[in-house]
């Protein structure tokens, strides 16, 4: 359909906000705000603000609504009583904290991983990453229908990509000294968590399991799905996307409770799988293991107790699929 929404000016986007309802007390600041962050980005925020009729709609993972609404649902472009600008900037901020924090996990994650990997098949050869012989047959031998390659020889694309415009020192040393290829305890630092995830989804089942049980899960087709997950959570905050009540498509699959306690209550409650929170605890139990004494899920469980008070337009921390007794089994 034709694209008809006029642009209009900062001014004026304050009055049409305050026209649908929303309490704004201090115009120039609102003002303010619109031309640093921009009005598109902040309507995600507020988007949950708007008045309905029918149970909640979830957003898809672009922040946009289902095409087909259920019946009788209906989406006003004015807000519920209460709602003000600057609850939506009190959960830009929140969410954006929340970002940086999950990117800082992620990061320890990334790393660990990367030497997990590289010292498995390290140890069956020093270019094992090139040897398809050393990963499941479906990764190595199976040629997609449209491009004609393996996993394997696209991963390795992507690969060679990443080593071709590395600007860092110890490529250029190793290059010089010993040439191509570079073994996999060094190549392995350039790897995004895209590429290590996706190496792993394609290893042996023996390797896989012998690296997720060193993170208490046993089977490791069930870790690589762990992996996926965080890749696109790490994705998300990379690129400043809306995290806190976003539906995750790459949702993980569960090990069994007996073997992690805390996955229990998430098995039967869809939206809990649903949302990021899942996630941040996988986080918080990899970190756990990875650096036990490290402060981060304190942070994280002091940040998500900060959430704001919006209860006044029904908004709270089951959005984030947060469990009633969370903090019991952070």
């Amino acid at each position: 359909m034709p694209y008809l929404k006029p642009w209009i000016s900062y001014a004026d986007q304050v009055n049409l906000l305050i026209a649908r309802g929303m309490k704004i007390e201090d115009s120039a600041l609102a003002l303010d705000y619109l031309e640093r962050i921009g009005y598109y980005r902040l309507s995600g925020y507020w988007y949950a603000f708007r008045q309905r009729s029918g149970p909640p709609i979830r957003l898809d993972e672009y922040g946009r609504k289902p095409k087909g609404l259920k019946a009788g649902t209906t989406l006003s472009e004015t807000f519920r009583p209460g709602a003000s600008f600057q609850n939506a900037v009190d959960l830009y901020v929140f969410d954006k904290k929340l970002r940086l924090l999950v990117m800082d996990a992620l990061e320890r994650v990334e790393i660990a991983l990367r030497v997990d990997i590289s010292h498995t098949l390290g140890k069956l050869d020093p270019f094992a990453y090139l040897n398809p012989a050393l990963f499941h047959v479906d990764f190595a031998s199976k040629l997609d229908r449209n491009s004609g390659l393996s996993r394997h020889h696209a991963w390795l694309g992507k690969h060679a990509q990443l080593i071709g415009r590395s600007k860092d020192e110890f490529v250029k040393h190793n290059k010089g000294k010993y040439g191509l290829p570079l073994a996999i305890w060094v190549a392995c630092e350039v790897w995004d968590f895209g590429t290590m995830s996706m190496l792993f989804g394609g290893m042996r089942e023996t390797e896989q399991d012998a690296i997720a049980s060193l993170y208490g899960v046993s089977n490791g087709r069930v870790f690589a799905t762990w992996l996926r997950s965080l890749n696109y959570l790490r994705n998300v905050c990379a690129h400043h996307g809306r995290l806190w009540n976003r539906n995750i498509v790459e949702q993980p699959r569960l090990p069994p409770a007996a073997e992690i306690s805390w996955v229990a209550p998430f098995a039967a409650n869809d939206h809990a799988r649903a949302r990021c929170f899942l996630l941040l605890r996988m986080s918080c139990h990899l970190l756990r293991i990875i650096n036990p004494n490290s402060t981060w899920p304190e942070r994280m469980k002091a940040l998500l107790s900060d959430f704001p008070d919006l209860e006044h337009i029904g908004l709270s921390l089951s959005g984030i699929g947060a469990l009633p007794n969370w903090r019991a089994d952070w």
